[in-house]
């Protein structure tokens, strides 16, 4: 069915379950035979052809059901409500980052839903139904959506946290130049998910707030328990972000004082080969008068010569605590 365009379509039978349907079947269903959910690819023909020209629906409905970009909202029109969402990428080989777009038209008796990518989400709460334990009416298995796709943010998110602890960790242990890389991978994952994540919450605001007809009492106050459910993983990004920027503060300063270190190490060294290399020097010059150039002991005493010259500098040094 999903090469076809049309991924799950259900009639729900009031108790959990629902029945299974495809193409055929959309053109004698009607509200007495209960709420419909259809859930699309938008990339398809037949799914586009069917939006456009045979669902009965508006132009402005239409038209939202099959944009390529979508930002999280919530529309409430008069003979139904517009609601964008997005999930984490969990499909194999992808960034979570890198959100999956879900588009509803929600009316009383009737859901339709579009994707372009595999949303497990929408995959699951079709497992549910056909299992007997899914929604009962249209404000529950909206509510079972959003709340299945907040879900999936947790490990994602914890994932994240536990990537930043164990390079804070590493970072006082060692603190090299390797870890900047995985710094600023954790930052980009936690920044990205933020501002997609941000326009969601106001999303869910929005649709336990307004006046809509098929959200009950129930619907609403679980919707409003998903949206603080998914204000706190939006703080815990704001704490990953904030921690990861005071690490990479702490990684600055560590390469910092082991560059510090390093460059010490080596004045230290120059300095005390600089006055033996002036005494190199000046013995070395080709001009006649150079004393003890004839003396076969002369080598001798400019090796012990310096040798003294090196061990009063390195005592001065160590009597200034340079050493």
């Amino acid at each position: 069915m999903e090469q076809s365009g049309l991924i799950h379509g259900f009639i729900l039978d009031g108790k959990g379950g629902g029945q299974e349907i495809g193409w055929e079947d959309l053109k004698i269903w009607s509200p007495e035979n209960g709420p419909l959910w259809l859930h699309f690819d938008y990339t398809s023909e037949n799914a586009t052809n069917w939006i456009q020209h045979e669902g009965d629906l508006d132009e402005v409905p239409a038209a939202a059901l099959l944009t390529e970009e979508t930002r999280p909202r919530t529309t409430v029109l008069e003979d139904g409500t517009m609601i964008a969402l997005r999930g984490v990428n969990l499909n194999p080989g992808s960034d979570p980052e890198d959100m999956v777009s879900i588009r509803l038209w929600v009316e009383e008796n009737r859901i339709i839903s579009t994707r372009k990518r595999p949303l497990l989400s929408a995959r699951h709460l079709a497992e549910s139904i056909q299992n007997n334990k899914g929604p009962k009416t249209t404000g529950e298995l909206i509510v079972n959506l959003t709340d299945m796709l907040t879900d999936r943010m947790e490990d994602t998110i914890e994932s994240i946290e536990d990537r930043l602890a164990e390079l804070e960790e590493q970072i006082m242990d060692s603190g090299g130049y390797e870890l900047r890389n995985t710094l600023s991978n954790i930052r980009r994952e936690a920044i990205m998910l933020r501002r997609y994540l941000a326009p969601q919450r106001e999303a869910l605001v929005k649709l336990h707030s307004e006046h809509i007809p098929w959200l009950n009492t129930d619907n609403r106050i679980k919707t409003r328990e998903v949206t603080d459910k998914l204000v706190r993983y939006l703080e815990d990004l704001d704490s990953v972000r904030d921690r990861a920027a005071v690490t990479q503060e702490e990684l600055i300063n560590r390469i910092s004082e082991q560059m510090n270190t390093r460059m010490y190490v080596l004045s230290l060294v120059a300095a005390v080969f600089l006055p033996l290399s002036f005494l190199t020097g000046l013995l070395g010059i080709n001009v006649g008068g150079i004393p003890g150039a004839n003396n076969n002991w002369s080598f001798l005493t400019v090796v012990l010569l310096m040798i003294g010259v090196a061990i009063i500098e390195i005592i001065l040094f160590k009597r200034k605590k340079w050493l």
